[in-house]
């Protein structure tokens, strides 16, 4: 059967009307009806909705408790309009806005950029267990951001750091594409096994630095090691908000191109995508999602991992939508992550990796073994 023959019954079905019976569940339909649009718009301002409401219990709960008719009160308050009784505590104002929005918001940056970098790195390789983390992207965006700080590099003035962890992401992306693809397909234990190589590359990088580093630059370091939102400033959220925007926005017009490589290659290349292309983009844009997340929150895993195929199973493979509703997920899981690493135990801050890893490590375990009895064994 020729390649023509192969890809017809998939024009067809374009044409057709969206059927979630019958439609090809690796390909959505591009024009869903109303009732799939209706669902779709239910579901993102569902985990929209969600997100306010975390945001702001977690603004409010702490050392210092402030109740949520407060915290608002406060916002609409800077915002020239009075709504409700500014918080009674005298210190309570200073808190939430030199402290805990900042905080807030970068949790939301940081859970948008890794969990939309997981699902495009799923995407592009073909492959369920592509996260920033398991195949060493974030660990070489931290071993050169700590190279940076070791050393004391200001080519960039603050943007140094920033910089440095792009570049390290890129560099880890990019010899994970190389090394775990051939033939067109991604191969799972080379995939793991690349990650486990540039982890230690890594981790040995990062040795280093931390033992040549002064002790101002051996605490950085230690933080991204762990991961953490602990002091973190409103400059660093108006660095890491735009870029992670940009790369998220990138990303969404690349969604259609996405599940149309899911059918494979040639089938990709006979509908009009450039796959090759399309690869090299989506490299560079999880490259500044990760350096987003890595340059001011540290080592942080398996977000890109679970939130995408939770939502995955719950809505389907059409990135279309998945990709929005795992950003809105990864602000979720860590805003989730961030109140309870500042709660779990009292007058002391978690490191949120630890609590991500807690989570996603089993979940990672159950993931593998999934696959493999899917596949009858790794490929």
């Amino acid at each position: 059967m020729s390649l023509e023959q192969r890809v017809q019954p998939l024009r067809l079905a374009e044409d057709a009307p969206a059927d979630p019976g019958t439609a090809d569940p690796r390909l959505p339909d591009p024009a869903p009806g109303a009732p799939r649009a209706l669902r779709n718009t239910i579901v993102l301002a569902a985990l929209a909705a969600a997100v306010v409401i975390a945001a702001l219990v977690s603004a409010g709960v702490g050392q210092m408790q402030i109740s949520v008719p407060e915290i608002l009160a406060s916002i609409f308050h800077r915002m020239g309009m009075d709504w409700g009784a500014l918080p009674a505590h005298p210190h309570a104002e200073s808190a939430l806005w030199a402290i805990r929005f900042p905080r807030v918001l970068m949790a939301v940056v940081v859970g948008a950029a890794l969990a939309s970098a997981g699902v495009i790195m799923q995407g592009v390789f073909g492959n369920p267990l592509a996260e920033p983390s398991v195949v060493g992207v974030s660990a070489g965006a931290a071993a050169f951001a700590c190279t940076s700080i070791a050393l004391g590099l200001t080519f960039f003035g603050q943007w140094t750091t920033v910089v440095a962890a792009f570049l390290g992401g890129l560099v880890a992306t990019c010899l994970v594409y190389l090394t775990a693809r051939h033939a067109g397909r991604t191969e799972v234990v080379t995939l793991v096994l690349t990650g486990v190589a540039i982890n230690a590359i890594a981790g040995a990088v990062i040795a280093l630095m931390t033992f040549l580093g002064d002790s101002s630059a051996r605490e950085e370091i230690v933080f991204w090691q762990l991961g953490s939102l602990n002091g973190t400033l409103w400059i660093n959220v108006a660095i890491a908000g735009p870029i992670a925007l940009a790369g998220i926005l990138l990303a969404c017009t690349m969604t259609r191109q996405l599940d149309l490589l899911a059918l494979g290659e040639r089938p990709a290349r006979h509908l009009g995508v450039n796959v090759e292309s399309l690869r090299r983009r989506i490299i560079v844009i999880v490259a500044f999602l990760t350096s987003a997340a890595v340059a001011f929150a540290g080592i942080i895993g398996f977000v890109g991992l679970v939130v995408p195929h939770i939502l995955r199973m719950a809505l389907g493979p059409g990135h279309r939508l998945l990709l929005p509703a795992s950003a809105l997920g990864g602000a979720l899981l860590m805003l989730a992550a961030d109140t309870a690493a500042r709660t779990l135990v009292a007058n002391a801050d978690l490191p949120i990796g630890m609590l991500t890893a807690l989570v996603g490590g089993p979940f990672f375990f159950w993931l593998i073994r999934r696959t493999r009895r899917g596949a009858g064994g790794w490929s």
